[in-house]
């Protein structure tokens, strides 16, 4: 099972998730408005610091949909994984993967809103554009995505995943004493992983290794 542990801004906040044995880092970059916002050259740095883990991947999570200018920041100096955390349509994935790297990951986030997921109708469309995994994450309330800490139910994960040619990750509110609420979800085949936020966080609003390490044992417990 993949971790990954989202919006670090920080060198010690990307060693300590190292520390907590994640395996994957999100760094925001073209998220207005975000905490954890990154400007392109501090977005490099971290990217680097996660290399220098000897365990960590850096992925890169953005609302951008400038697929040139996306693709410029990934490859040997930049993040392995593009995270396309918006409403980018299926052109941007194939635009994409026709100017990104060989070995760069593309996952596509899909957003749930209560049961049902605004952009259902499209996964066989991102499929086809070069999507190599899906993000599971719910809204919140007044439609705002990313870090709302709302929790999906299993049957629709399960559900959306049986739609899939491709592995997925889930988010949304996970912490480490919620991971018996999803059977279907650890069961299903293409259960890639889960991607963690506030649960991660100290009283600081900082990524602790502690927490990260709490919901990374958890998840990962027989």
């Amino acid at each position: 099972m993949l971790v990954k542990i989202c919006g670090a801004t920080s060198a010690a906040e990307v060693r300590g998730v190292a520390d907590a044995g994640a395996d994957l880092i999100g760094l925001w970059h073209g998220v207005p408005g975000g905490r954890a916002d990154l400007s392109a050259h501090r977005l490099t740095e971290l990217a680097a610091e996660a290399r220098a883990t000897g365990r960590l991947e850096a992925v890169l999570v953005t609302f951008a949909a400038d697929a040139e200018a996306l693709a410029r920041l990934t490859g040997p100096g930049g993040p392995a994984w593009i995270q396309l955390h918006g409403y980018q349509p299926p052109g941007t994935v194939r635009a994409l993967r026709a100017r990104v790297p060989d070995g760069v990951r593309i996952v596509k986030v899909l957003h749930v809103d209560g049961g049902s997921c605004v952009e259902a109708r499209l996964i066989g469309a991102y499929e086809r554009a070069g999507t190599d995994c899906f993000l599971l994450d719910a809204v919140g309330a007044g439609g705002r995505v990313g870090s709302t800490a709302v929790s999906l139910d299993d049957g629709t994960v399960t559900g959306l995943a049986d739609r899939m040619h491709r592995p997925f990750l889930l988010a949304g509110g996970l912490d480490a004493g919620n991971r018996d609420r999803f059977p279907g979800t650890l069961a299903h085949p293409r259960f890639l992983g889960i991607d963690v936020d506030s649960a991660a966080r100290g009283g600081d609003g900082l990524l602790a290794a502690g927490n990260a390490a709490a919901v990374t044992r958890a998840w990962r417990a027989p």
